[in-house]
Formats: structure tokens, C-alpha cells, sequence
């Protein structure tokens, strides 16, 4: 999953949810340098992560990219997910998705000497372009990926993805709608066990 996703997956408590959203960045044992929850926040990561690369559902969205993409499919398929949580946010969640999205960049400023580096380095871009309410539109996510496409050189035309998604449009909806339960129901599990 991508950002919008491992925000709404780790509940209300600010530092698991800071936690989970820098948590790609803090690599093996790394994470107990961090308070309790915070740490917390990066194990869910971990656990969403591992759950979703698994899932047969998943597998299904990545197999129609993998042609064009290759081991990127997966990186697109979160991004895509994110655009069908953010399109359908109302579904998940009572407070409206911009307003949502605005708490969190509260809590980034808040807690910006608690972000790695690289958190703190993207902040500002991610902010500056709203990137999370941004994902509720293709255009929007049609942007994430010329990012995305510019990152990696070019190499894969990860840009090019946006085609896919509008021509399969459906089929990674009702994925993402069902895989996207299963997820809810795993996380919140998997919040309490840690």
C-alpha cells in the first residue's frame, strides 16, 4: 500500500501513525532506536507490507501490469490502490478526506524532528503538491507516477501506467474494494497484537 493507506491503517495515535508512514526508510532492527509507538507504527508497516505482497487479490492488479512494468507493478498497484481509498474515502472514513489530510500535515510539522531525513527532505513537495488528496483524481495520480517515472530515469515509463488504469478501471476497483477489507480487518488485528 501506499502513503494514504498505511496513514488510514494505523488508527489515531499520532506516533504509530508517523511511525508507519516513514517506516520504508528505517531498514532491519533500526526501528528500536524510536520510542514504543513509534516503533510500532513501523512494525505495522512492515506487517501491511508483507500481507499485501502475499495476497492473491494484489497478484491479480500487479499481473495486469507486469508486462509493461515488471517488478514495478507492485509500486504501481499501491499507488493505484491509494487513488480508489482516497476516491471512495467516505466509504472509510466520517471526517471529509481534506480535511483528513490536513491533520496529518499538521502532525508532520508538529513532529518534524521526529521524521528521518528523507521524510523531512520530501515534506515540503508533498505538501506544496497535496499529494494525498491529490490521489483521488487520475490526474492526480497520473502526476504521482511522471514522478514516480522521473526517480527511476525513465527507464520503465512508469507515466505510461495511467492507460492501464483507465482502461482496467473497474477490475482494480473491485480488487481494491475487496482486497481492501481484508487489509482493514488484518490491521486492526495486528494493531493490537503489537
Amino acid at each position: 500500500m501506499n502513503f494514504l493507506a498505511h496513514i488510514y491503517l494505523s488508527g489515531d495515535e499520532e506516533e504509530i501513525i508517523i511511525g508507519n508512514f516513514m517506516a520504508d526508510g528505517i531498514k532491519g532492527k533500526r526501528y528500536q532506536n524510536y520510542p514504543p509507538k513509534i516503533a510500532k507504527g513501523i512494525l505495522l508497516h512492515r506487517e501491511i507490507d508483507t500481507f499485501t505482497d502475499a495476497h492473491p487479490t494484489v497478484h491479480q492488479s500487479t499481473a495486469r501490469l507486469h508486462k509493461n512494468y515488471s517488478h514495478y507493478s507492485g509500486v504501481i498497484v499501491d499507488i493505484l490502490y491509494d487513488h480508489f481509498l482516497a476516491k471512495n474515502w467516505d466509504k472509510y472514513c466520517a471526517q471529509p478526506l481534506d480535511e483528513y489530510v490536513q491533520d496529518f500535515y499538521d502532525l508532520l510539522h508538529k513532529d518534524f524532528d521526529k521524521l528521518t531525513p528523507r521524510i523531512q527532505n520530501m515534506m515540503p513537495y508533498m505538501i506544496a503538491d497535496n499529494w494525498l488528496f491529490n490521489y483521488a483524481t487520475i490526474d492526480g495520480i497520473a502526476k504521482v507516477l511522471s514522478q514516480m517515472n522521473i526517480r527511476t530515469k525513465g527507464i520503465v515509463k512508469m507515466n505510461l501506467a495511467v492507460r492501464e488504469l483507465e482502461e482496467y478501471y473497474d477490475e482494480f476497483e473491485a480488487e481494491f474494494t475487496s482486497f481492501f477489507e481484508e487489509l482493514r480487518t488484518f490491521s486492526n488485528q495486528k494493531l493490537n497484537e503489537l
